[in-house]
C-alpha cells in the first residue's frame, strides 16, 4: 500500500473539477516537506495513527493519520482553503485508491491556525484519521 499521503494527494487532485481546487502535485500540492515556494501551497504529512488490526484476516485494517497544512499569504484565503479540504475529505467512505480501500476518512481536529512562517504567511492545519486495507 502507498503512504496515506500519496493516496490523499490523488483524492485532492481528482476533486479539482468538483471542488475547484485544481491542485497539481509538485506545483502547489506537496507531500512530506513544505517547500519555500510557492507561498500559497498545500502539504500533506503522514502522522502517527493507531495500531493495525490484528484480527483473523489476511488483509488487515490499518488506522493511519495525516495532517494537511495550507500556507497562504492571506488569512481568509488560507482559512477557506483548509475548510474546503476538510469538507472534501471528511466522511469519505468506501473508496478505492491505488489498490487500497478507504473505509472511512474523518477529521479529528481542525481547521486551525498553526502559525505564521518566517515570511509572514499564514499556516493552517487539519488532522484526519483513516481506516484502510489492501484490496
Amino acid at each position: 500500500m502507498n503512504a496515506p499521503s500519496f493516496d490523499t494527494k490523488d483524492m485532492l487532485e481528482a476533486d479539482g473539477d468538483s471542488s475547484g481546487f485544481g491542485f497539481i502535485y509538485g506545483s502547489d500540492l506537496f507531500i512530506g516537506t513544505e517547500p519555500t515556494m510557492p507561498k500559497d501551497c498545500v502539504t500533506i504529512f503522514d502522522t502517527p495513527g493507531f495500531a493495525p488490526y490484528l484480527g483473523l484476516t489476511s488483509k488487515g485494517y490499518e488506522y493511519p493519520s495525516i495532517q494537511v497544512r495550507v500556507r497562504n499569504k492571506k488569512y481568509i484565503d488560507g482559512w477557506n482553503l483548509i475548510e474546503n479540504i476538510k469538507d472534501s475529505l471528511h466522511g469519505r467512505s468506501h473508496e478505492t485508491w491505488n489498490g487500497t480501500l478507504y473505509t472511512i476518512i474523518y477529521c479529528t481536529s481542525g481547521p486551525a491556525l498553526l502559525d505564521r512562517d518566517d515570511n509572514g504567511n499564514f499556516r493552517f492545519i487539519c488532522n484526519f484519521n483513516l481506516q484502510r486495507r489492501a484490496v
